[in-house]
């Protein structure tokens, strides 16, 4: 029988017990206020300003120069930047800037948090562009004054503007219309569209809004969209709390196994120089609401998987199959609908990701050529085909690592781009570099090579590279490149004076085998800032199991990571590891429990810990949580009840339990199709509820009645499970929360504290805390 350590884990007070040296457990700690507002203290929101010279994205002129925005000790600092000159000043004076939008629009506004994200500057750099507070502003900077910009034509709600910025669509009845911004003056695109067999629907079953979904095409002239077709699909509901009779919340909905699922049949706007705008019908059945990089058929407002070709006489896109496991890329004639299939891709798994970017392939009309992505030899990469037959050139890149980012590509001096992880030996392989080569495959060269996860954005002409580097432990560096990768110039060195200062620590990088024994496997470790090594922590695991993305999240440096730190400073280990099944490494390691989802890497999250107790004495291995929340909700019930005896406390927030439960294209991608075995299916062994009599430990189950993502059926059926089971359980089902929680938020994770405090320590916490409210602090 496993002993929980009762006494406070406070690093002032004692930490452990001996039976032989006392009868009795020491009296449980009651903490304080103060405990935990010191360890809220390490949230997000107190921690962010604490980091100076953080820069953000760049944004490049027209005359080759670059401004960004980087984090100052006060707030925020606009920088222009030219690299020919490798000249580096203020953008323009923020505080007279911030007292001339001040007169203009009557409210007081900071040269240190100046309220716009971006802005344009006149060719001559006098002058200044921006928007804010639902208004436009034009401002002179030689004399800094400023005046509300003229009116712009109002956009609908819901709407997607062409890049001109002259029409905008929507959707109207269930069909498609567009306005003129100029003049205001509406036309309706399409007149066939019903309910439940609409235009550019914007519902995947987990999201559903009013948006329109499609592209538009560069030159503004062809809107690529689609009439999405529910007819037939079931219905997912919904029921509000309120006083009175509660509404019914009600949309169409997939499940796996599902004989009818949402498809698409493709279309086209296109406005001619002269005349009415014209519809065009691809002339091909309709595809299975499924795309290769998202569990939706929208990346935004965008479609997913497409592009325009040939100055928008073309449209290439991807179509792919129900279960994931074919795709083609086919080419549309704008004008006639006409449509041919270039090539085709096969998996035995499924193809693609939900963490993949919308950019690995591209056409290159000019020389009938497609770049394409693979993951046929185990490793996301590139390879050249010929357009015209589909038929293979050459492969582009080669060896272990994955592209993960077509960044640019040079037709006529036939080089490429990009950004891959796990190609360098030695490194952690999450970290991301920059890279060239020929489209033949010769004369790979990289250009970002310290030892760090970079983020890069290059100069239209290629000729310089801003380049931001860092690790989840070293903050970040930004720096100006030359195109062979060589620096030219720091830009910002982020100073973390302040937050060390607040007695803030660094997760530490840790790396551990996998189930096998053999596997590298990867992630971070929370240790309180008062560790004392001589005495005993209960572990944590904060779990994400996949597939479409792991535990600890990027690999940049980020200042908190969630209550991570938070929770580490009430006296605990937390542990966050990427197992097998997660993205980011092979195709094996990512495939590692298709069609086993219930596996949730828990064997590697058992292995990766109790590895780490033998390493650092000061983990209790004999006292075990885990939480997560979504697809970490259904991998922490699954931990309760598959690893009983070594898993204590469990936290499972908005968990999808059961893939019959959840969107058709989730289980569908991972699990594969739904298979019936008489009264059964393949689903069955995999849902929660099916092992909940196993539990043995505290299990809390929490979930938002409101939740459209995760339907809180989920949770209910494990619950019924564990009752029936005769298991004693807590649970919180949230009255108006989304799958998110939203308002909920704090409260949930202050609950999320004191369940780990109470049952993991055996302590009590302080009763009714309330996160984010404003205190005095001593």
């Amino acid at each position: 029988m496993r002993l929980h350590r009762l006494a406070p884990l406070l690093p002032s007070l004692a930490l452990s017990w001996s039976l032989g040296a006392q009868t009795t457990p020491p009296k449980p700690y009651q903490f304080t206020i103060e405990d935990y507002a010191r360890a809220e203290r390490f949230l997000g929101q107190t921690t962010g300003p604490l980091v100076a010279g953080a820069a953000g994205r760049p944004t490049w002129l027209p005359d080759g120069r670059f401004w960004y925005r980087a984090s100052t000790a006060g707030g925020s600092a606009f920088y222009l930047v030219n690299p020919a000159r490798r000249t580096r000043a203020v953008a323009f004076d923020h505080a007279k800037l911030a007292s001339a939008l001040s007169a203009a629009s009557g409210s007081t506004i900071d040269g240190d948090r100046l309220p716009f994200q971006s802005f344009a500057l006149s060719s001559d750099g006098r002058g200044l562009t921006t928007a804010f507070g639902g208004k436009g502003w034009s401002c002179d900077l030689s004399a800094y004054s400023c005046t509300a910009a003229a009116a712009a034509p109002a956009a609908p709600a819901n709407s997607s503007v062409s890049p001109d910025g002259k029409r905008a669509v929507f959707i109207r009845e269930y069909n498609l219309w567009s306005r003129d911004l100029a003049t205001g003056a509406e036309t309706q695109l399409t007149t066939d569209g019903i309910k439940e067999f609409g235009y550019a629907t914007n519902n995947a079953g987990w999201v559903h809004n009013d948006n329109p979904v499609g592209s538009w095409s560069d030159d503004s002239r062809h809107y690529a969209t689609f009439q999405h077709d529910g007819r037939g699909v079931r219905d997912m509901y919904l029921v509000s709390t309120n006083v009175g009779s509660p509404t019914l919340d009600a949309w169409k909905y997939p499940l796996p196994g599902d004989s009818v699922i949402f498809r698409v049949s493709r279309v086209l706007v296109s406005w001619p120089d002269a005349g009415a705008p014209r519809l065009v019908r691809l002339q091909m059945p309709p595809d299975a609401h499924r795309s290769t990089v998202s569990d939706h058929i929208a990346c935004g407002l965008d479609l997913c998987d497409m592009h325009w070709v040939s100055g928008a006489s073309q449209l290439a896109f991807i179509s792919s199959s129900r279960d994931h496991k074919q795709a083609w890329l086919r080419i549309a004639d704008v004008t006639t609908g006409a449509v041919r299939t270039v090539l085709e891709e096969k998996s035995a798994t499924q193809l693609g990701d939900a963490s993949l970017p919308d950019n690995l392939w591209r056409v290159l009309p000019a020389t009938n050529e497609l770049i394409w992505w693979s993951q046929r030899d185990n490793w996301i990469h590139l390879y050249l085909y010929d357009l015209n037959t589909g038929t293979l050139k050459n492969r582009i890149t080669t060896g272990d690592g994955n592209v993960t980012e077509l960044v640019r590509i040079d037709e006529k001096a036939r080089q490429i781009w990009f950004t891959a992880n796990g190609r360098e030996t030695g490194r952690d392989p999450y970290f991301q570099h920059l890279y060239r080569i020929g489209m033949d495959g010769q004369g790979l060269t990289l250009l970002t090579p310290e030892v760090a996860h970079h983020t890069v954005s290059l100069s239209p002409d290629a000729r310089y590279i801003v380049d931001t580097y860092s690790t989840p432990d070293t903050p970040p560096v930004s720096v100006l490149r030359d195109g062979s990768g060589k620096v030219l110039q720091t830009l910002e060195r982020a100073d973390v004076t302040r937050l060390l200062a607040s007695g803030w620590r660094a997760p530490t990088p840790i790396r551990m085998k996998a189930r096998d024994g053999a596997t590298d496997i990867y992630g971070l470790m929370y240790l309180p800032t008062t560790l004392d090594t001589a005495k005993k922590y209960p572990i944590i695991n904060h779990i994400y199991p996949g597939p479409q993305s792991g535990s600890v999240g990027p690999r940049s440096f980020v200042p908190s990571r969630g209550d991570n730190q938070a929770l580490a400073e009430l006296g605990f280990v937390v542990v966050e590891i990427d197992g097998m099944g997660t993205p980011g490494r092979s195709k094996s390691f990512h495939d590692y429990y298709y069609g086993r989802m219930g596996d949730n890497t828990i064997p590697d999250q058992v292995a990766g810990m109790k590895e780490l107790a033998t390493r650092y004495r000061f983990i209790d291995i004999e006292n075990v949580g885990i939480w997560g929340h979504s697809g970490g909700g259904f991998a922490t019930a699954a931990a309760m009840f598959r690893a009983p005896d070594f898993f204590d406390v469990g936290i499972a927030e908005s968990g999808k339990h059961d893939k019959r439960n959840y969107e058709d294209d989730w289980g569908e991608r991972y699990q594969g199709l739904l298979e019936k075995n008489g009264p059964s299916d393949n689903y069955a062994a995999e849902a929660n509820q099916t092992h909940a009599k196993e539990l043995k430990g505290k299990l809390f189950l929490i979930h938002g009645m409101m939740d459209d993502n995760v339907p809180p059926y989920n949770t209910q059926l494990v619950a019924d499970a564990l009752m029936k089971a005769g298991k004693d359980f807590d649970m919180l089902m949230l009255p108006h929360a989304r799958h998110g929680f939203g308002a909920d938020s704090p409260y949930i994770m202050r609950r999320r504290w004191d369940y780990f405090v109470q049952n993991l320590q055996g302590n009590l916490p302080p009763k009714e805390y309330q996160i984010g409210k404003p205190r005095v602090v001593p």
